[in-house]
């Protein structure tokens, strides 16, 4: 899953200040406070968020839930079916308080979201919890299911 309108957003509000920023300085294009490391520093982050964050593949099948991040794959991680203790969707709700699109670490949980709405929650075997989305999460269970008893 790919979010688009979340990646223009996030370039139009990481880039908007900096080409303010430009656009004030008194120097020439290349000078220290000219407006070329302001945009430079702006495609830096750009290209980065492109490449790590943006989407999320996810793969579901007898040997459990892999997810890779991004077009260069990065962060993944594989969750093998026999550590996986309960598979559940959940609805993703957009809160103030709780930014979850992304790829998001804590210690007893971890993200790989790019939208809200429905998701797919992992239970591990050791209670940390791992929220990906997935275009249908319900057949994933269903995959995970059938792997599981096979």
């Amino acid at each position: 899953m790919t979010n688009w309108p979340l990646a223009v957003a996030v370039h139009a509000a990481l880039l908007a200040p900096l080409l303010l920023l430009g656009s004030l300085s008194h120097g020439s294009w290349l000078d220290p406070a000219g407006p070329a490391i302001p945009l430079l520093v702006g495609a830096m982050v750009a290209l980065i968020t492109m490449l790590t964050g943006l989407s999320v593949k996810t793969a579901a099948g007898p040997n459990g839930v892999s997810v890779q991040c991004g077009a260069v794959g990065w962060p993944r991680r594989t969750y093998r079916l026999e550590e996986i203790e309960r598979a559940e969707v959940i609805d993703l709700a957009p809160s103030p308080w709780r930014m979850s699109l992304g790829f998001w670490w804590t210690p007893r949980h971890t993200y790989f979201t790019v939208r809200t709405g429905p998701a797919l929650r992992l239970t591990m075997r050791t209670g940390r919890s791992v929220t990906i989305t997935v275009p249908d999460p319900h057949a994933a269970i269903t995959i995970l299911r059938e792997a599981n008893s096979a």
